[in-house]
């Protein structure tokens, strides 16, 4: 599991603290879990499971995906994890992270940068405005988007996104990573 529980976690771009606070879990536990120096409970792997929004098998499977296989995420069946208590963050629109080098999800950015860290991760990423308007916070540079516009980076470089304007912005983001 220690192998597959790092690239589930890396591959949602979700840090180590994040996961611990998510699921209740040390910091230390979850790396030597990761590490192969831990073997999680069955609570614990549901703990975790559900901290990366993943179905508990995909924490244990070696099984390499069908080509013929496909993931079908249906509007009123997405899964919306909350940025705080008050707002949806973003919903995730395929199943099988653990096997795809896309992640792609539906954003809800905040009204204000909700703080003063900045994303960066390996990969690249892809946003499109589905609606409202958003600004992209480079640190050295601020891009406004419109409804209808796109916009590709490297994924390293530092970002942040908030939602300006009166309408709640909407995102399609695609995150392209190969890592293993």
């Amino acid at each position: 599991m220690s192998i597959r529980l790092k690239l589930l976690r890396k591959k949602l771009g979700i840090t180590l603290e994040a996961l611990a606070e998510k699921s209740g879990m040390t910091k230390s536990y979850l790396s030597k879990v990761e590490r192969g120096l831990n073997t999680p409970s069955i609570a614990a792997a549901l703990k975790l499971a559900k901290a990366l929004n993943v179905k508990v098998e995909e924490l244990f499977s070696e099984d390499a995906i069908s080509l013929d296989s496909y993931s079908l995420v249906r509007a009123h069946e997405r899964q919306s994890l909350a940025a705080n208590d008050q707002a949806p963050g973003y919903a995730v629109l395929a199943h099988q992270v653990s096997e795809r080098s896309l992640l792609p999800f539906i954003i809800y950015p905040p009204k204000e940068f909700s703080d003063k860290t900045f994303k960066e991760h390996l990969g690249e990423e892809f946003l499109f405005v589905h609606e409202g308007q958003v600004e992209v916070d480079f640190m050295n540079e601020r891009v406004i988007l419109d409804r209808g516009d796109a916009l590709h980076f490297n994924a390293q470089k530092p970002h942040r996104l908030r939602s300006v304007g009166e309408v709640q912005a909407q995102l399609l983001v695609v995150v392209h990573s190969s890592e293993e």
